[in-house]
């Protein structure tokens, strides 16, 4: 029998406020343990949450963003589960009245296009991180990170693919990078996926029952959890055997995938509306604002740079999905001046091929637009051959230095004397006689060895072009 895999997420992202959701609290990564606290985020007797009023600012902005309905009446719920990381022990979240619900986002790939449902965007705190001694089995605890705001973005389950998953998340990512909303640092825990996830027979309309993987911060780790849940389901199925429905670990770097507890259901939590916090209400005017001061989204933004620059969509769509990338690339077209595909080739080839094999993201280039773009002009003018460039390129990478410095100090500027390479083609000819006559007798490929040969000849400082136009003219006298 063959199976259909169905797949839905929930993403957390840590929202880009300066301040806690419910305190004055610094939400700034790292600092020594439990220094970020106060007595409302460590939950002391008396004391009163207060929301953060740019949390809701973010939070419509998402959703917005994400095309979901927004509800002018919200409220914010306690969610009665024990938190051991959480000082109150539950978590202050949203249940049945969330700020944004209803929303999509089309991903497209090699199936084409496709619209994946968004059932809701709610806020909530984030936790605090356990530590755990493997040594003598103790844990502690360090609240710093909780009481951060969080947006929880469900989508509804429209995935049937890890591919499919992947897409829609990096189309999250990137749309939280755009409008400012998460800085997405996932090696910071900014941005976190759970995958719920079930198998059926390929044709049934009905749902399998569904595990849960928490807690996933890569793309890889994403994919990899994901085709790895889906294999293991099938084959509990196809052993006659029925799929628990649990929450589940995964950890990327041994490949395993671990049963945590019994997934819990919503009445487990015993939600109800806490009595410390108004609800939200929202006019129009304010939603009005909010969406008139969306940036420019990342498919408005590849759908101007295909018409307006005339890339391929390929190289529009994989440099707007990250908003550094595309900064960058927008500043080097306007400095370089030229055509912006020469500027794509560069970053679809050498500058992505440089950050991943450093494992660097796209907001860690070492050097500033403008180094790329005066490269390009070193190549466009003849003071360098395309090779040349390649070379000065990934010692730019590595020391952050100008081009002009480095092809000064690496001698790499190329010949473009006519006559200084004129007779160093004769020479060549004279040395490969053989050759010439191969030429002259209609062997043309023998041209390119006499083109090798004058490269090898002035060590790759010959200009190309025209070394190919001077042989062929002596060839043909």
């Amino acid at each position: 029998m063959k199976y259909e895999t169905v797949i839905g997420l929930e993403i957390h992202a840590e929202l880009a406020t300066e301040t806690k959701i419910f305190c004055g609290c610094t939400t700034r990564f790292g600092g020594e343990e439990n220094t970020h606290c106060c007595p409302v985020c460590l939950g002391m007797p008396g004391v009163l949450p207060v929301l953060n009023r740019k949390v809701v600012e973010y939070a419509v902005k998402a959703g917005l963003a994400t095309n979901c309905k927004i509800n002018r009446f919200s409220k914010l719920d306690r969610k009665n589960y024990f938190y051991p990381d959480l000082p109150k022990a539950y978590q202050i979240s949203q249940y049945d009245l969330p700020l944004c619900k209803e929303g999509y986002l089309e991903i497209k790939g090699d199936f084409g296009s496709k619209r994946i449902g968004i059932t809701r965007i709610h806020i909530e705190e984030d936790a605090g991180k356990l530590l755990h001694d493997a040594e003598d089995g103790s844990t502690l605890v360090d609240y710093n990170r909780g009481g951060v705001p969080l947006i929880e973005i469900v989508s509804e389950p429209d995935m049937r693919s890890a591919e499919e998953a992947r897409l829609y998340a990096e189309k999250i990512k990137s749309i939280l990078e755009y409008t400012g909303v998460s800085d997405c640092r996932m090696q910071e825990g900014s941005l976190r996926f759970d995958v719920n996830l079930s198998v059926r027979p390929e044709g049934s309309s009905g749902l399998g029952t569904r595990t849960e993987i928490k807690n996933l911060n890569s793309f890889r780790a994403l994919v990899n959890a994901i085709e790895n849940e889906s294999a293991r389901q099938v084959k509990v199925l196809e052993s006659g055997g029925e799929v628990v429905q649990e929450t589940r670990k995964w950890d990327d770097v041994t490949g395993k995938n671990t049963s945590l507890r019994s997934k819990e259901e919503a009445h487990d939590y015993r939600y109800f509306p806490d009595p410390d916090l108004v609800p939200v209400v929202l006019d129009e005017e304010y939603i009005d604002r909010i969406k008139r001061e969306l940036p420019e989204l990342p498919d408005v933004r590849s759908r101007r740079y295909v018409e307006e620059w005339g890339l391929p969509e390929y190289d529009a769509g994989v440099i707007t999905a990250s908003l550094p990338l595309a900064s960058f690339f927008e500043e080097c077209v306007k400095e370089y001046g030229g055509d912006p595909k020469a500027v794509s080739n560069w970053v679809m080839g050498e500058l992505m091929r440089m950050l991943n094999e450093k494992g660097i993201e796209a907001d860690g280039i070492p050097f500033p637009a403008t180094h790329l773009a005066g490269l390009l002009r070193l190549v466009d003018d003849g003071t360098i051959s395309g090779s040349a460039a390649k070379r000065v390129f990934t010692e730019m990478f590595e020391t952050g230095e100008q081009p002009k410095v480095l092809v000064e100090r690496l001698g790499l500027s190329q010949i473009s004397d006519e006559k200084v390479l004129t007779e160093v083609i004769k020479r060549v000819m004279d040395k490969n006689p053989k050759s010439v006559e191969d030429y002259r007798s209609g062997a043309t490929k023998a041209m390119g060895f006499l083109v090798g040969q004058t490269m090898k000849e002035t060590r790759g400082k010959a200009n190309p072009a025209l070394v190919n136009k001077i042989l062929k003219q002596l060839l043909d006298e």
